[in-house]
């Protein structure tokens, strides 16, 4: 049977090399050259250190895994081409990651029946490769994470575990290796060869020992950090513990920090962790309430108190009776209410708008705010005895930006709580996205997270991944390469680029037009200086004089018999 591989244009375009970043992508997974003398030596400590059968294991599982991530790219990458054409690019992607040659001999199946026979031969092994170079020619088959991976790659495109064998391998001394795979229950020894996928024995007791770590861990620290507060990063650990030194008081506590840090989460678990947690718990955001009205929210009204007041309505400070009441933005209010909220903490009363008695409120105070209130007091915007009242006991909660190792857990948790709202599924984030999460500058914090979680989980496929392009829809591209047909790297077109070339395609311009337009222009920025005119356009500066040294001898000898189509320099 002769089989033909389809180009693999398309999955060298999946190959994208990200110099500044640090980062090789195959597709949206993040891929890492290693050396096979690096992967010959872990192969040799994991079958000296716990033996060639637990090594075999953990190897194909690797390999497993890795086949299981490439699948992925299968429909996605070829989606109108057919289904052999699709099963082929796991083969394709086999050998553009270095892996062996491979050559289709036999391929026969059908996925709707889940029926599959495959046979190919693989040339070049590296793993054969590293397994002889160590120990010599061997008796069994040594092609571990490679046999894994093909295992993967077809279970994953099957929908059924696909169990493959080697019948020859050059670690045994054979010319090449040649593999054959069919469903594990139609191999008579195949129940024997299951193991190798599910988790082992040295796995399940490390899992074992990790999870008795984790419950003496949290014997030691909360489970919970409070409703939806989520981090370990040591910034966010040390504003969550003082937190709770407070919580089990009645001080008034002042959070401080960036706009979308997420004062009021710290407040409400703050206020959970306290002794009014059954009692209510009301937010105000005093930027949003208008001064004429400051003080009929937080203090309530008696009727008749001003026109339109045509019955009695009670204030945040009596609805909190109890609990706890977070002023939020306290720094905008109004110097007047400022006075009156001065009263209220020193006396424990408040005294409703157009009332002539007060009333006694056992509230408990969290005041929060994103401007200094030092700098407020300064410039005269805000009562310094106030600012003494509140400062009693100020936690500052840092930026995102801060607490890089909080992104992933918090994203995580967004996507879980998003997927339910949008009755959607989701299967996680892809690595190129996390990673762009990481680099993110965060400049408006947690809430900010919310919002590209959000729009993230409703631009995703169902049941896909959360994809870069979801999260940044117009996020200038990153300069990327990529191989070319020849195996070398090369620059990856930018959505910026392919736009300019559509334009100047559409212009109707020849090229030769164009280029002189683009020379003409740098020189003329340049004001006349080539060298700096050269640097402009990525050339030196003899290529430069020789273009426009070219440009000009063709325009005289297109002059000299036209003259009409002379065109000055």
């Amino acid at each position: 049977m002769s089989f033909k591989y389809p180009p693999n244009d398309d999955l060298r375009r999946l190959l994208r090399f990200e110099p500044d970043s640090g980062a090789i992508w195959l597709g949206e997974r993040r891929m890492v050259l290693m050396h096979t003398l690096a992967l010959t030596a872990l192969r040799q400590d994991l079958i000296t250190s716990v033996g060639a059968e637990h090594a075999r294991r953990i190897l194909t599982r690797m390999g497993y895994a890795a086949g299981m991530c490439d699948a992925e790219h299968a429909r996605k990458t070829r989606p109108d081409m057919s289904l052999q054409e699709c099963f082929l690019v796991g083969p394709q992607l086999f050998m553009l990651e270095g892996s062996a040659h491979v050559t289709p001999v036999n391929l026969t199946f059908d996925v709707q029946a889940g029926q599959f026979y495959g046979e190919f031969s693989w040339d070049h092994s590296w793993e054969a490769y590293a397994h002889q170079q160590k120990y010599g020619p061997d008796t069994d088959p040594a092609c571990w994470t490679l046999l894994g991976y093909a295992s993967g790659y077809t279970s994953a495109f099957m929908g059924r575990l696909i169990l493959y064998k080697e019948t020859l391998c050059a670690a045994c001394g054979a010319e090449h290796c040649h593999i054959v795979g069919r469903p594990i229950e139609e191999w008579p020894d195949g129940e024997a060869h299951r193991m190798y996928f599910n988790d082992d024995s040295l796995m399940e007791k490390m899992e074992a020992l990790q999870s008795q770590v984790d419950a003496l861990k949290s014997t030691l620290e909360p489970a919970n950090l409070g409703g939806q507060l989520i981090g370990n990063s040591k910034v966010f650990r040390k504003a969550y513990a003082l937190m709770q030194k407070v919580a089990h008081t009645q001080a008034t506590v002042l959070l401080t920090g960036e706009t979308g840090v997420g004062k009021e989460r710290f407040a409400r678990a703050l206020h959970e962790l306290s002794s009014r947690a059954d009692k209510p718990f009301v937010a105000v955001n005093c930027a949003a309430l208008p001064s004429e009205l400051v003080e009929a929210e937080l203090f309530g009204v008696e009727k008749g108190a001003y026109t339109g007041a045509h019955a009695m309505r009670v204030g945040r400070f009596e609805r909190a009776d109890g609990g706890t009441l977070l002023l939020d933005e306290v720094g905008e209010l109004p110097l007047a209410a400022q006075a009156k909220l001065l009263r209220v903490l020193q006396e424990g009363e408040i005294e409703r708008v157009g009332g002539e008695t007060t009333r006694k409120v056992n509230v408990r105070l969290v005041a929060a705010t994103n401007v200094d209130l030092q700098q407020a007091v300064l410039a005269g915007r805000f009562r310094a005895d106030l600012l003494y009242r509140l400062n009693v006991y100020p936690v500052c909660i840092p930026p995102l930006r801060e607490r890089k190792t909080d992104i992933e857990p918090l994203a995580q948790s967004m996507l879980t709580r998003f997927c339910a709202l949008h009755s959607k599924r989701v299967m996680g984030f892809e690595e190129r996205a996390m990673q762009a999460l990481q680099q993110h500058s965060w400049p408006g914090n947690v809430r900010e997270l919310e919002n590209l979680v959000e729009r993230g989980v409703i631009l995703a496929l169902q049941a896909g991944m959360v994809e870069v392009e979801h999260l940044f829809p117009n996020e200038p591209d990153v300069v990327q390469t990529s191989l070319n047909e020849h195996g070398h790297l090369a620059r990856l077109p930018t959505a910026q680029d392919k736009d300019l070339c559509t334009r100047i395609l559409e212009s109707g311009s020849a090229l030769e037009d164009i280029d002189a337009l683009v020379l003409d222009l740098a020189v003329a920025r340049a004001r006349g200086n080539l060298s700096e005119a050269a640097r402009m356009l990525g050339m030196t500066r003899p290529q430069l004089a020789y273009r426009l040294k070219h440009r000009h001898t063709r325009c005289v000898a297109s002059s000299e018999t036209d003259p009409s189509s002379s065109i000055p320099i």
